[in-house]
């Protein structure tokens, strides 16, 4: 019986210093800044604009068509990206 107060006291212990470094690890973590989602938001878009811009080719069969499609897409999509990602930002949750 005490052997067993003794492990828990002890497991109690052990727990509370784990939630104290998890706290520490979490409030550690730095905060992306807005330079580097913006970045991340073109290379992104690059990729992805040529992606649409081939798709687009390969159905329609007229590059204009392709340019101008990609050339919408481009646009709306890094706004919505940087928007996402910064909303991501603020979650804690997997970080």
């Amino acid at each position: 019986m005490i052997i067993d107060i003794f492990y828990k006291s002890n497991l109690k212990k052990e727990a509370h210093k784990s939630s104290q470094v998890e706290e520490v690890k979490e409030e550690s973590l730095p905060q992306e800044k807005i330079k580097r989602s913006l970045l991340k938001t073109i290379s992104w878009r690059i990729i992805g604009t040529l992606d649409t811009v081939l798709i687009s080719y390969l159905i329609t069969g007229t590059l204009t068509m392709a340019i101008s499609i990609g050339g919408i897409e481009l646009v709306s999509k890094m706004a919505l990206y940087f928007f996402h990602e910064r909303a991501w930002n603020k979650i804690n949750w997997g970080k």
